[in-house]
């Protein structure tokens, strides 16, 4: 199956209904996220009113004033105070401005037009007004003591709105905090519900999924393809959300410290949603393949190490690392390609282009090309403004990595979800007798490559069927028709006179077991491999079971007994040990049609005995179907089917069929050490 995919198109909306699974969090978070965003872009505006008002209203015209007068200022004996400060009835005709060249502070006897261009030279004030001719006026050098006493007015009014910044940004930060907080809970909370989802979902799909696909390829989409979605609702969301309130915000505030202004941020808008089509469109192709990639790598590390006793006994570990390092530097090389795309996209560009904006602006300023209402403090606010603006631009623009990555990992994740599968069913129906019939059954894993062709036969409720024949004969096939593995094209199979297509899969295979020829052990104990953790296999019904087949005092022998811890696949028993436990499952589950596949294959002749025994009493009242290449082990079969590519050649029980001088009595005869022609009938 090729792993490769483009994003499907209703990757979003899907992903967008995973959260709204917790949109009251979303919201809160979002709400926390515009309350911080709110109280951090009042900062710059009293920044500015500190710097207008407070830092460089000494430079404002002041007024004499009455000796005494509530906020003025002695100097030279005469009182004063700011122009912009006077109350009704306050204020004579002395006037006083105050110039600061450099780091000096010089006092002028008059009120200085707005707007003029003014320089210190010798003790002189030259004045240029707008569009006027330079005078000049005599200037009074200002001692520190005195430059002081101005500013000594301001230093409260600067104290209170200090703190107040401070206590803005204490404020911000808590809500930042819970944002932050709640929105990667519930990231976390959606992708723990999608990895749910995921994993329920691959209960349901059809066996055949699992022949196309590999485990590596299964298991990396539910882990690693899940785990970058979680990246795109933490990390990605948050930064975009976040990243669009502040800007957003920004821009509000540029307006209103000055419309001028804001025309130079409203481009960014443009530029940014162009840059993110073009990298999408760019880096889109190459996350695909890299996640492709990963799959692979991810298959075959798994395929190596289950494979891994077969490797190292054909010596095969060096063409093993070869093949992984090709793969690997595949990897590699796209990865490098979307470095190389990201590096040109990266943040390093956006600071580029703030500060090409910036000397723009700086520029415009030094030649009062922007007006005179830009004064220093709204271009310190101005500057704090677009810093914050791209702050968020960068976040965006180093997440359009992960966006990308999250969004075709989205993709294998929903193409998964989107494969066809069963609901499980929790009912459950009597347990029926198990006499089951194939009625002219055909049937081809791929189209017209038919692997049984017209099976009919009866096993009748009691019956032991043995299927017999070479590799690749179709015995196995017919089991997994039974078990509804797969579904039959041609012909019916029916239990009990019923349908097996009509009968829900769980609760057709509610009533039977099976025994494979490698059996697989969880990881857990004894006990709890018998009886795969259902609540209604009791300990005792355990305890029966493993006596059934002559393995409890064998497994009593451990030291944790029944109860000792069984590693992965059981890799600390023996094959017989990790049979008897396969077997023993089957019978605890008591069901009416038992498969055993291959099953003595791997135990040794006296376990054999054991189990042989076991099973003449535990067949009785339940069809018992066998898979055997060892013919000495279905001598007291009731019926052995004989096939040959896919078809019955030969039917009938041992003495029949050795009398028949067949294919069978061929096959018999050529185990006991005898070599013998086939007799034509």
């Amino acid at each position: 199956m090729e792993d490769t995919m483009t994003v499907a198109p209703g990757t979003g909306k899907r992903l967008l209904r995973y959260a709204l699974i917790f949109k009251k969090q979303i919201l809160t978070a979002l709400l926390l996220l515009t309350l911080a965003v709110c109280f951090e872009m009042v900062g710059p505006l009293l920044a500015k009113r500190m710097i207008d008002n407070n830092i460089l209203g000494i430079e404002k015209t002041w007024v004499q004033v009455t000796e005494g007068t509530k906020g003025s200022v002695t100097y030279g004996g005469v009182s004063y105070k700011r122009s912009d400060r006077l109350g009704p009835g306050e204020g004579g005709d002395g006037r006083l401005s105050i110039v600061q060249e450099g780091t000096s502070f010089y006092s002028v006897p008059l009120e200085l037009p707005a707007g003029a261009v003014k320089k210190v030279e010798n003790g002189v004030l030259r004045l240029t007004p707008e569009g006027g001719e330079t005078a000049s006026q005599p200037v009074t050098a200002m001692s520190r003591d005195e430059v002081y006493a101005f500013y000594e007015p301001e230093l409260n009014p600067l104290l209170v709105q200090a703190a107040l910044y401070f206590g803005l940004l204490v404020i911000a930060a808590f809500f930042t905090y819970g944002q932050k907080l709640l929105l990667q809970t519930t990231a976390n909370k959606i992708v723990q519900r999608m990895r749910e989802d995921v994993f329920a979902h691959t209960q349901r799909l059809p066996v055949q999924y699992f022949d196309n696909l590999p485990a590596g390829k299964v298991v990396s989409r539910i882990t690693n393809d899940t785990e970058a979605v979680r990246e795109l609702f933490v990390a990605v969301l948050a930064n975009f959300f976040s990243g669009i309130i502040y800007m957003v915000a920004v821009l509000g505030a540029l307006f209103i410290l000055s419309p001028a202004m804001a025309m130079f941020a409203l481009p960014l808008f443009p530029i940014l949603v162009l840059w993110i089509i073009v990298y999408r469109k760019v880096a889109g192709r190459y996350n695909s393949l890299i996640r492709s990639k990963l799959s692979d790598i991810n298959a075959m590390i798994n395929e190596s190490i289950q494979g891994m006793s077969i490797i190292r006994v054909f010596r095969r570990q060096k063409s093993i690392s070869n093949e992984f390092k090709e793969m690997n530097n595949e990897f590699y090389k796209y990865q490098i390609k979307l470095l190389k795309v990201n590096s040109w996209t990266s943040h390093n560009l956006v600071n580029t282009i703030r500060n090409v904006i910036f000397l723009i602006v700086l520029w415009m300023f030094w030649g009062d090309d922007l007006g005179k209402a830009v004064t220093v403090g709204v271009m310190y606010a101005f500057i704090d403004y677009m810093n914050r603006m791209f702050q968020p631009i960068v976040g965006v623009v180093n997440q359009l990595t992960n966006l990308e990555t999250a969004r075709v990992s989205a993709g294998r994740v929903f193409s998964l979800l989107d494969e066809p599968g069963t609901d499980v069913d929790n009912g459950s129906m009597p347990r029926y007798k198990g006499e089951v019939e194939f009625q002219d059954v055909t049937f081809a894993y791929k189209k017209e490559d038919y692997v049984l062709r017209n099976i009919t036969f009866t096993a009748r409720q009691g019956e032991t069927v043995a299927l017999v024949g070479h590799t690749g004969s179709g015995k196995s096939s017919i089991l997994n028709l039974l078990f509804r593995f797969y579904d039959v094209e041609k012909g019916r199979i029916t239990i009990d006179g019923m349908d097996v297509r009509d009968i829900p899969k769980q609760q057709l295979r509610q009533h039977m077991g099976i025994v494979l020829q490698d059996p697989f052990l969880f990881t857990g104990t004894i006990a709890s491999n018998v009886s795969l953790g259902n609540p209604d296999i009791s300990r005792e019904k355990i305890v029966q079971a493993l006596k059934d087949v002559g393995a409890y005092e064998m497994f009593m022998r451990f030291p944790g007994g029944i109860d000792e811890p069984v590693v992965e696949k059981g890799a600390t028993l023996s094959a017989g040990q990790r049979q008897l436990i396969s077997f023993a499952r089957a019978l605890a589950y008591d069901p009416a049609i038992l498969i055993l596949d291959e099953a003595t294959a791997s135990i040794d002749t006296e376990t054999e005995a054991v189990i042989q025994q076991a099973l003449n009493v535990l067949s009785q009242g339940r069809t018992t179907f066998v898979i055997a290449h060892r013919l000495s082990t279905i001598r007291q079969a009731d019926q052995i089917l004989v096939l040959d590519r896919g078809v019955i050649v030969e039917r009938g029980n041992h003495d029949q069929l050795m009398e028949h001088g067949g294919k069978y009595y061929a096959m018999y005869q050529l185990q006991a050490g005898d070599s013998v022609g086939v007799k034509v009938s």
